[in-house]
């Protein structure tokens, strides 16, 4: 096991609010899920991903070992002290301090949220399916704040130069919002080229939100750092975190 390698957001966030996102370095997985891999769902040992799962806790001091949500590439909102390990969501949101919000990604975008009170925390989790049925607004409605009291970040996720879509994908983003098409190039016969971080600001923009931050990293292109479904296949999952303290 080497040590764990970890991404700081870089957002100004409330000195009671922290946020991490993990890597797919530091831990005990092998094989195609080497090393850091902290999702049961992916064929691993399971053994190895609680030991990942117990090194985050211990290595963050993280007030509690985090419920993790079982994502379905949907808009449904979580809270972290109601969550059990059936809770089927795809955002978690933070009331109470001591709750850690997180989700799991290899190619999807994860979006954290805090309000600039320090109140509120939250993470999303952006598949295109879900980013087109609404989950950042949904996240932003479960923060309980005026938009324009809520900052976001946007963490890794599959690059626009390496995320080519069938013509549904364009499709579906274009029936809610036309100016989705800003967000598409042409690709190979009828696909397309798809930038989910233009479509998450625009959706955010839409939201209310305006202090968006993060952004530009390629899961994909980025190998020896991070996970990508779409590049390998079999693979583990980063988590991206968010919690407070009192």
């Amino acid at each position: 096991m080497s040590e764990i390698s970890l991404l700081i957001p870089d957002w100004p966030l409330p000195p009671n609010v922290y946020a991490v996102q993990t890597t797919r370095t530091g831990g005990f997985s092998t094989d195609s899920w080497s090393s850091f891999n902290l999702a049961l769902h992916t064929g691993d040992d399971p053994s190895n991903v609680h030991r990942n799962r117990l090194h985050l806790t211990e290595a963050l001091g993280l007030p509690r070992e985090p419920v993790w949500p079982r994502q379905v590439h949907g808009a449904v909102v979580a809270r972290a002290d109601a969550m059990t390990e059936e809770t089927e969501a795809d955002a978690v949101t933070a009331r109470a301090a001591g709750h850690v919000c997180c989700v799991q990604t290899a190619d999807c975008l994860p979006v954290l949220f805090a309000s600039t009170d320090g109140q509120r925390v939250a993470a999303a989790h952006a598949g295109w399916r879900g980013l087109a049925a609404g989950v950042l607004e949904a996240t932003v409605q479960a923060m309980e704040h005026p938009p324009e009291q809520v900052t976001a970040w946007l963490g890794p996720a599959i690059g626009s130069k390496a995320f080519e879509v069938g013509p549904e994908v364009r499709a579906a983003f274009l029936a809610r919002d036309p100016e989705a098409t800003e967000a598409f190039r042409p690709g190979s016969g009828d696909r397309w080229f798809a930038d989910v971080y233009r479509l998450a600001r625009q959706r955010l923009r839409r939201a209310g939100i305006r202090d968006i931050h993060g952004g530009g990293r390629c899961t994909y292109t980025e190998s020896e750092t991070f996970f990508s479904y779409r590049r390998d296949g079999l693979c583990g999952r980063m988590a991206t975190l968010i919690w407070r303290i009192s």
